[in-house]
Parts: structure tokens; sequence; C-alpha cells
């Protein structure tokens, strides 16, 4: 089953110092952390604060190319974890087909602020983050979650 979930902010993680994305469910009862890069992490930004750019960025370059080729981004999935990696799929309509494209969930959530298109995250996932170290680190699940739990709205850097 896939769950909605949405950008809920960025942030730095104080136990590794790398970024995180926040995605949060509707109801608020699952919540996802996703380390990204620091580029990554700049272009969620950018988009999340409404900087525009002189030029297109990457994922900007991509919706467009999408769009131009007729096609529209309907979603992104976050479909499995292994190995401590997250892996999505870009789910594109064209012409009645559907494309699903591999992509690095950094890069999909990036493109998908900018077209303005849902995320979604197979249940599964969830299971797996329970049950497997992820981050960069190696990271005290129960802590983590408690963390996470607890973390107030003003405490993101970025805010959707």
């Amino acid at each position: 089953m896939l769950i909605e979930m949405a950008v809920k902010g960025l942030m730095i993680d104080p136990l590794t110092n790398l970024p995180i994305i926040i995605l949060r469910d509707e109801t608020s009862e699952r919540v996802l952390p996703i380390w990204v890069g620091p580029v990554e992490a700049n272009a969620i930004a950018l988009q999340i604060e409404n900087v525009a750019t002189q030029r297109p960025m990457t994922h900007d370059l991509l919706r467009h190319t999408i769009e131009e080729m007729g096609g529209q981004l309907k979603r992104v999935i976050i479909h499995d974890l292994r190995e401590s990696t997250f892996y999505a799929f870009l789910e594109i309509l064209r012409g009645g087909e559907r494309i699903l494209v591999d992509a690095r969930p950094s890069d999909a959530l990036a493109l998908c602020l900018r077209a303005r298109a849902p995320i979604f995250v197979n249940d599964e996932v969830f299971e797996r983050v329970q049950k497997v170290e992820v981050g960069p680190q190696q990271v005290d699940q129960e802590r983590l979650q408690r963390w996470l739990e607890s973390l107030d709205p003003d405490d993101l850097g970025y805010k959707m």
C-alpha cells in the first residue's frame, strides 16, 4: 500500500551533521527522514524558499524536458529501502502510457516540488526502516524515532 507524504522540512541532522528531508503523512502519524547530500539539499531548499535562479537548475531542466516531450510527472514513489539506501521512481504519464523512471529520492523530491506532484511511500519502507540502520552512519533507531516524533515545525530549518 502507498501512503501519501509531504515534505515538511529540511534540516541538519544533529547526530550526523548532514541534511535530512523530513517527510510526514497527513495525520502526522508517520515520519520518514531521508538523508541527502548538500547539493541536493540546496536544490530542495531553493524550491522550498521559492528562490528563482538566473538559469534553470538541473531539476528545472528535467521538469521542462518531461513537459516538452508531452509528459507529466504524476507522482514520486519511494518504493524500497535496501542496505540503508532508499529507492524511488518517477511516475510519468505520456500519451496514456505510464513510465517508471528510477531516481534517487533526493532528485525525485527536488523534481516533485518543482512539478507540484505528490509523494508516496510504500508502507513496506516504514517496516524496513525499523529493522535497519538508515543514514550515512549507524543511528540509534529508538532515539531517532523519539526525536522525530518530538519535532515542532519551528525546529525545522525550512518549513513547507
